[in-house]
């Protein structure tokens, strides 16, 4: 799978080069605007990190990668290098309490944090104290409006960046203005790279999104599913042997490397591939709607009088579309797929102790009010529960995007 992102330079004062900005350009036919910018941006990042290697596309310069505010909160940034990476925060990121928290968490850890398309206003004063730099529009601005913005921010410890400078007498002027970096086709136009991704098992990363799901898991069940899938074993060791955690010994074994990282910091890197592969060649609601099924039925298990597994009702919602999702019949996969003889049950026949729970979430999203009170009927569950929960479960979702 070819993937297909752009690289331009930033230069400082002295036209001597000082980072590269990364912006992902199109994979499988799929171009910037047909895709979310969460999924653009973990594409982008696991191209360059995970596969290609940051080195080569950037040298030792560090790279302004855009972050939305869905991947700001779940602390993506944090798994990679501080030194590689400059967290640049879309203009369309509010600045809420769980914006401020995580940017507050990134800036105390040492990154460096920009602001894209800057245009001042009151409300986003927290978030420019946080941040190290400022991005503005050269082009959209006029003399007075970038005096006026600078004299507001002299206070602050910031660094401002011209976007868009395309004539040395643009960038003379910027310069007198006050801008310490420059960027745009006056330099260079954005340099198209293309790379070759390797594609993962899809069945293998639904079996480890399940089983990191989990509330009780082991790392020898993680390195068998992990093991199996040479795409996730060859991105997991180059993380971690990446010069982001020093090691000073390489970790040369799957186990080595879940042991190291532990739970949140494994959680967190499957996370990163699942939603920059998964959905790759397929419907991104597809893959949506199987993972809002498993959420609504493990918390339902959570809320309904028999207290049914959580985890394995997860993994029943979860595995309800795989079939569609992977185009092979629901029978050949269950034969593949190491579940219980009640989850197998009920996705096959729809029959069993755990068929309920699959039907309430169908009746309830395609909104059958009368069949979906009925399944909660069956597991003695309370029917004003349902929309709590079912919200909560499209949340969840949000880690495809």
């Amino acid at each position: 799978m070819d993937v297909h992102i752009a690289r331009q330079p930033i230069f400082d004062i002295h036209q001597k080069l000082f980072a590269y900005e990364l912006l992902f350009r199109q994979t499988l036919g799929l171009r910037l605007g047909e895709l979310s910018g969460d999924r653009a941006t973990t594409s982008l990042l696991s191209t360059t990190f995970l596969t290609e290697g940051i080195e080569k596309i950037a040298g030792n310069k560090p790279c302004f990668i855009n972050f939305t505010e869905n991947l700001l909160t779940r602390e993506i940034a944090a798994s990679f290098p501080k030194n590689k990476i400059i967290v640049e925060i879309l203009e369309d990121v509010p600045p809420t309490v769980d914006v401020l928290e995580a940017c507050r968490t990134l800036s105390q850890q040492g990154y460096i944090l920009a602001l894209d398309d800057f245009i001042f206003a009151k409300n986003l004063l927290p978030l420019i104290e946080l941040v190290n730099i400022i991005k503005i529009d050269y082009r959209l601005s006029t003399t007075d409006e970038i005096e006026r913005t600078l004299y507001r921010l002299a206070r602050f410890n910031l660094k401002f960046l011209a976007e868009k400078i395309e004539t040395y007498e643009e960038f003379e002027h910027a310069r007198k203005l006050g801008f310490h970096y420059f960027q745009g086709y006056f330099f260079a136009r954005p340099e198209s790279l293309r790379i070759t991704e390797v594609a993962s098992n899809k069945t293998s990363l639904l079996s480890l999104l399940a089983e990191v799901n989990k509330r009780q898991t082991t790392a020898s069940r993680l390195e068998q599913i992990i093991e199996i899938d040479v795409a996730i074993a060859y991105k997991l060791l180059r993380y971690i042997n990446s010069a982001f955690f020093h090691l000073l010994k390489q970790v040369e074994s799957i186990h080595q490397a879940i042991v190291y990282l532990g739970e949140r910091e494994i959680r967190r890197f499957v996370t990163l591939v699942i939603i920059s592969e998964l959905a790759a060649d397929k419907p991104t609601e597809l893959v949506r709607l199987s993972v809002v099924r498993a959420r609504f039925c493990e918390l339902l298990a959570e809320e309904c009088q028999q207290k049914e597994d959580a985890s394995e009702m997860f993994l029943l919602g979860l595995f309800s579309l795989i079939d569609a999702i992977l185009d092979t019949p629901m029978a050949q996969m269950m034969e593949k797929l190491p579940l219980s003889e009640d989850i197998k049950e009920a996705l096959l026949v729809r029959q069993g102790p755990l068929a309920p729970f699959l039907d309430a979430a169908i009746a309830y999203e395609k909104g059958l009010t009368e069949e979906c009170v009925h399944a909660l009927d069956k597991l003695q569950a309370n029917p004003d529960k349902v929309y709590g929960i079912y919200l909560e479960a499209i949340k969840f979702s949000a880690i495809i995007d």
